[in-house]
């Protein structure tokens, strides 16, 4: 990924603090994000953006890049539901790390949860399988490992097989280093910096906000990789959280 200027981001690179600096466990990083207007993403462009990581947002719509440039990502206009993987590959090159962060969201129906849910998931890891972006990390679904229960909603039980399928295509490849992070249910509730983390944690909510920091510190952590991991609201902090599931 080239180096972002201060104008591509639409406000000024801000040097990194001293409790930024303090707090930062590895080297700034180049992270493109798919799925880069989401909730989860728009928080986690800041949170990498703020610490002086260099942030590339994977956009479907032209109108959503201003929100992104706030946030302090470059976005790029690109439907990974057409697009072709040498295509996506491109805005990957030069990366440290790749996050699956998108979805066909509310009101979309069965057909677009296998398109984006599935198979744009899967297009995302072939092109960083292309471009030799090892690190992956995905944020998937509780339940996307198990067959819906009977009477399930029907488009959100194809959301669920959709999930299921992607995360099984990303985990059975040897080229990257992938976690599958899987929240909660999700509240705009604020983060509390705390959280349960582990391969089961039962059902529970979650905060975006400490989802997203729950991935910058997945992203630092580099024994998190081959590890599915539930998360939803507890008392642990959260990197320390991430080094218990590192060492498990």
């Amino acid at each position: 990924m080239a180096r972002l200027s201060s104008s591509s981001r639409g406000r000024p690179k801000m040097p990194l603090s001293e409790k930024q600096r303090a707090e930062r466990t590895v080297s700034p990083m180049r992270v493109v994000i798919a799925g880069g207007h989401g909730q989860i993403a728009l928080r986690l462009e800041r949170l990498l953006s703020g610490r002086g990581d260099e942030v590339r947002g994977i956009i479907r719509k032209a109108e959503q890049a201003e929100d992104l440039r706030q946030a302090g990502a470059e976005p790029v206009v690109c439907d990974l539901e057409s697009a072709h993987v040498d295509d996506v590959a491109r805005y990957l090159a030069s990366a440290d790390a790749a996050v699956f962060a998108a979805g066909a969201g509310a009101g979309s129906g069965i057909p677009r949860k296998d398109t984006v849910d599935r198979g744009a998931a899967v297009l995302f890891a072939d092109a960083a399988n292309a471009a030799g972006v090892r690190r992956f990390v995905v944020i998937s679904s509780m339940g996307a490992d198990s067959e819906p229960p009977p009477g399930t909603d029907p488009v959100f039980a194809a959301y669920l097989r959709a999930k299921g399928a992607a995360d099984a295509d990303i985990r059975s490849r040897d080229a990257l280093d992938w976690t599958v992070l899987r929240p909660g249910r999700l509240t705009d509730e604020p983060g509390t910096g705390r959280v349960a983390l582990a391969q089961h944690t039962g059902r529970g909510d979650v905060s975006r906000d400490d989802v997203a920091a729950v991935l910058v510190a997945l992203l630092d952590e580099p024994k998190t990789a081959f590890r599915t991991l539930e998360v939803i609201n507890g008392d642990t902090p959260i990197d320390e959280a991430v080094a218990a599931a590192a060492d498990r």
